[in-house]
């Protein structure tokens, strides 16, 4: 996600770092390389315009000029900036009206509007804990309606049918009536999309805005759009009074346009990312850690925030009270932390969001993939039950069992081996007191915000 524009922005501005002394020429090249970047990213140009105009009024400024640090000042700068094109911060959904309250889904077919809206589903279920409720209006695309009922069955919410032969306007209207008999909290409407924009699906949608009253109108957008996504944004926010934008597929979007884009042109907030195609890939859309990723500057938040909703707190517990009775940590319980690992999205992904991750060289991030987990894994789950709960007897002709067994060579049974004794001296540490020297020793590393 944004790899390109972070890559190139963060070059850029890697120059700047220690310099004692700021001119007008450096700032200048700066701001060229900056633009530049902007525009391969697909960035909007007017947006590109205001935003090279608002960084240099401030760059030539007092506040950098008599700045001790001006390098790091300007960078500074071009971070907060980034944070008020993004938006300034998060945009939380309206549910404050009389249940239900209607979300109505709109965007161009393609853009990821049925999957969005189970995922959005899932977050109002296990987040604020609602009862949802979610229905189709797609009545054009075969088997769209199959599609959102599987999504409603696999996040566990309930799905409203269409009846045979009704119209988008009946089967919504239906479907409020239905939410509101039954006290559900939230009612989603999934809407038709086409190739194109065009007046006959322009004019249905509109017909359903005004019968269903929805407190959310969210437009659902492909960020690989490019600038195509700004133009569609501009066209649904003429036609219809959008209150926020979901940005789909940003995991596959390296170039990043569209996010610095549809939040200037539309003048709506980007509420939600789709981060992956799994039923919890949607995040919330945070502009301050966006914009500290796209500079290399890493998103812990985010991170913590993951690892706390993704961590089996039971085995978590279980764990903790093993080490504190002194017990070891064995290839068993290795296991669970690499499948966790595997849980987070993995290496790569949890690699992106650590601070300095984009100085790390080519060669050395194409090294860090998710085979390596799954390899361990499969060496582990080779072993007998007696071996992982002590790894001292994996002697010579276990080991050559054991690599034969879970297709591996006898090196990556003993790297593994000694991957598993460094964490257990970790473990050891930390089992006294360690984590609170660690914490200790990272005060101001650590971004603003995160508990220490």
């Amino acid at each position: 996600m944004f790899q390109n524009l972070g890559d190139r922005l963060t070059r850029t501005l890697q120059n700047l770092r220690g310099q004692g002394r700021i001119t007008e020429d450096n700032v200048r090249d700066t701001l060229r390389e900056v633009r530049m970047a902007l525009l391969e990213a697909d960035v909007a140009l007017p947006v590109v315009k205001q935003f090279i105009e608002d960084i240099r009024a401030r760059a030539l400024g007092a506040e950098v000029m008599q700045s001790l640090t001006p390098g790091q000042s300007l960078i500074g700068i071009v971070h907060e900036e980034l944070v008020k094109v993004l938006g300034a911060e998060n945009a939380e959904l309206d549910l404050r009206t009389q249940p239900p309250a209607v979300i109505l889904m709109a965007g161009l077919q393609g853009s990821g509007k049925t999957t969005s809206t189970g995922k959005l589903a899932r977050l109002l279920k296990e987040g604020p804990g609602k009862r949802v409720l979610v229905t189709s209006a797609d009545v054009y695309r075969p088997a769209a309606m199959q599609q959102l009922q599987t999504l409603a069955l696999q996040v566990g919410v309930d799905y409203f049918p269409a009846g045979t032969g009704q119209s988008p306007l009946q089967i919504t209207t239906a479907a409020k009536q239905h939410a509101k008999l039954q006290q559900f909290d939230v009612l989603i409407v999934d809407t038709a999309g086409r190739l194109a924009i065009d007046q006959a699906m322009m004019d249905e949608i509109r017909v359903l805005h005004g019968a269903l009253a929805p407190i959310e109108t969210l437009f659902v957008v492909d960020s690989m759009s490019g600038q195509d996504a700004a133009n569609t944004a501009k066209a649904f926010g003429d036609a219809l009074p959008l209150t926020g934008v979901i940005l789909t597929k940003v995991d596959g979007d390296a170039r990043g346009g569209a996010a610095l884009s549809v939040r200037t042109i539309t003048g709506k907030p980007i509420k939600f990312i789709g981060v992956s195609e799994k039923p919890d890939g949607l995040q919330p859309f945070h502009p301050a850690r966006i914009a500290s990723r796209i500079l290399g500057m890493g998103d812990v938040l985010t991170l913590v925030e993951e690892t706390s909703r993704k961590l089996d707190q039971r085995q978590a517990e279980q764990m903790a009270k093993k080490l504190a009775k002194g017990k070891g940590f064995d290839l068993e319980d290795l296991k669970v932390q690499l499948q966790q690992m595997l849980e987070m999205g993995g290496l790569s992904k949890m690699l992106e969001q650590l601070p300095g991750a984009s100085q790390i060289p080519a060669a050395a991030k194409g090294q860090v993939n998710d085979r390596d987990l799954r390899r361990q894994i499969a060496i582990i789950c080779s072993m007998t039950p007696q071996e992982r709960l002590y790894p001292d007897l994996m002697r010579a002709s276990r080991k050559r069992r054991n690599a034969a067994g879970s297709g591996n060579q006898v090196q990556d049974v003993n790297r593994l081996l000694r991957q598993h004794q460094d964490m257990q001296r970790v473990m050891k540490q930390l089992s006294k007191g360690g984590m609170a020297k660690m914490l200790r020793a990272m005060q101001g590393r650590l971004p603003p915000g995160f508990p220490t």
